[in-house]
This record gives C-alpha cells, structure tokens and sequence, in this order.
C-alpha cells in the first residue's frame, strides 16, 4: 500500500530542508531520524501557509493523540529540535513520532517503531495550528 500524501506547507518545508542541510557530524541515530526527515519532505504536497486546512498538523501545532494500544489520549505541540522539551509536551520533529504525525490530519492513525514494535496513535484533535491562528512565522 502507498503511503499518504502528506501536506506540508512551503514555509516548514523550507525551514526543515535548512534544518536538514545545516546538520552535520551528528550520530548515526540522527542521521537515521534526519533522513526519514528527508523522506517524509520529499513526499510531501507542498501548500501554501494560507492555504493549509485548519485539521493539519503542521510546525508548533498542539495536538491531542489518542494512543490505539492503551486508550491514553496526550497532549504534544510539533516542535523545532531547539525547542523540544519533553517535560512540557514539546515534541521535537526529529522524534521518529514527531517526524510521523507532520502533515497528517484529524482522524489519521499514524505508527512508529519503537524497540517492542509499533505504536498506533490517531490524531484525534489540533488545539492550535499556527496558520489558522494567522501566525504564518512562526
């Protein structure tokens, strides 16, 4: 089965190819979230800041997830890695479920692995997303 098209708009995305292009000499680990990154961007449907849908999970967006395997439902914001602070629910892009829910909708299932297989998580809301609070830099 193909993968979704994700939407991603043309701000993140240049921001995040600059993020990408400016790493270097970082762990083989990183390496390895930067290029599923990079995958991720390439697939990616690029959109216009004004023209996103306000159920899309873009950069600083807040979200709330419901996690299939135990019925929990969380809170994160979609952050730059300098940002990132798990503590407070501020979930760096560069986490392989940071990476996962970019540019997917309210009701997607995303998935990713972690060391006992693969979690399930549906996006069951977006509290903020930035463009349709008409905050297009931040």
């Amino acid at each position: 089965m193909a993968a979704k098209k994700i939407q991603v708009t043309q701000v993140d995305h240049e921001r995040l190819t600059r993020l990408i292009d400016s790493t270097r000499n970082v762990s083989t680990q990183d390496q390895a979230f930067l290029d599923k990154l990079r995958t991720e961007l390439v697939r990616a449907r690029i959109i216009s800041s004004k023209r996103v849908k306000p159920d899309v999970v873009t950069m600083n967006s807040t979200i709330k997830l419901r996690d299939l395997d135990n019925g929990e439902l969380h809170e994160y914001q979609l952050v730059y890695p300098q940002d990132a602070d798990p503590e407070n629910n501020k979930l760096s892009i560069l986490a392989p479920v940071g990476t996962a829910l970019l540019g997917f909708s309210v009701g997607d299932t995303v998935e990713w692995p972690v060391p006992a297989g693969l979690r399930h998580l549906k996006i069951e809301e977006i509290i903020y997303q930035p463009e349709s609070a008409g905050d297009y830099t931040l």
